[in-house]
């Protein structure tokens, strides 16, 4: 299960995932960005855009939607 993180630690990690993108590593970049906590908002907007089966295969972090919203968000 992924876990909510501080604002140090968010900032912590973009500026790793923006050392493996001035290294010419997207695939890294991307897949370390998606570790940091999607912002409850932005998830909400994302599942009505493009669905819930989508938003889940994306790879985001979730904690922080889950915490809003519950746990159950996802299959309401």
């Amino acid at each position: 299960m992924q876990q909510t993180m501080s604002f140090d630690e968010k900032l912590a990690t973009s500026n790793r995932a923006l050392d493996l993108l001035d290294a010419g590593d997207r695939e890294g970049y991307s897949r370390l960005m998606r570790t940091i906590p999607m912002p409850p908002y932005l998830a909400k907007i994302y599942n009505e855009k493009v669905g819930v089966e989508h938003l889940i295969q994306s790879g985001w972090n979730l904690t922080e939607a889950e915490a809003e919203f519950g746990h159950d968000w996802l299959s309401r």
